[in-house]
């Protein structure tokens, strides 16, 4: 487990930076237009999902048992995103169902791995938190579909801060979690 480790906790840091600069945009530039609020969200859940298949990938190929929920969230990542690509012209009730299924289902994903890792990973309720964010913004989009896309805009800023925070904590939480582990031990 160290050495998978110790190879993934940057793309997770990387996907908790993407996340984070996703949210700030979303504050930044309110107005943007459903067309670039399409494109960012393919972009976003695009690269989130190509992240999630590498380190299900590799995961693999340490023989971990939870390698396949990594690659099942990756799969719906790329493939969200590349429906909002190849259909910009959605409109925006659409979208609001692409972006809460694919909240939905990642977070799920996102909560049976915390789970899994609870015997092995100190503070992985920081993962779980981070899916039931995913899962309360899904649930959000579904029962609030009359909402402004002004409103959405902040929900997915919001729950993308968030969720890059927490993926950011638990990427360094990992690399320090390694760093110990590989520190020589000294014998009284």
């Amino acid at each position: 487990m160290d050495q998978l480790t110790n190879r993934l906790w940057w793309a997770l840091a990387l996907r908790g930076m993407f996340s984070v600069l996703f949210g700030l945009l979303a504050f930044i530039v309110p107005g943007i237009t459903l067309a670039a609020l399409i494109t960012l969200f393919g972009a976003f859940a695009f690269v989130d999902g190509v992240f999630l298949l590498v380190a299900g990938v590799r995961a693999a190929r340490y023989r971990q048992p939870r390698w396949w929920v990594l690659v099942l969230q990756g799969i719906v990542g790329v493939a969200a995103g590349v429906v909002a690509w190849l259909l910009p012209g959605l409109t925006a009730l659409s979208l609001l169902y692409l972006m809460a299924f694919w909240a939905i289902l990642t977070g799920a994903f996102e909560i049976v791995l915390a789970v899994s890792l609870r015997k092995e990973l100190e503070n992985e309720w920081m993962l779980g938190l981070s899916g039931f964010i995913s899962i309360l913004l899904g649930i959000l989009f579904l029962a609030m579909p009359e909402a402004g896309l002004l409103a959405w805009v902040w929900m997915i800023g919001t729950y993308a801060l968030l969720s890059g925070v927490l993926m950011l904590v638990l990427a360094f939480r990992l690399r320090r979690l390694v760093s110990r582990r590989l520190q020589p031990q000294t014998v009284e």
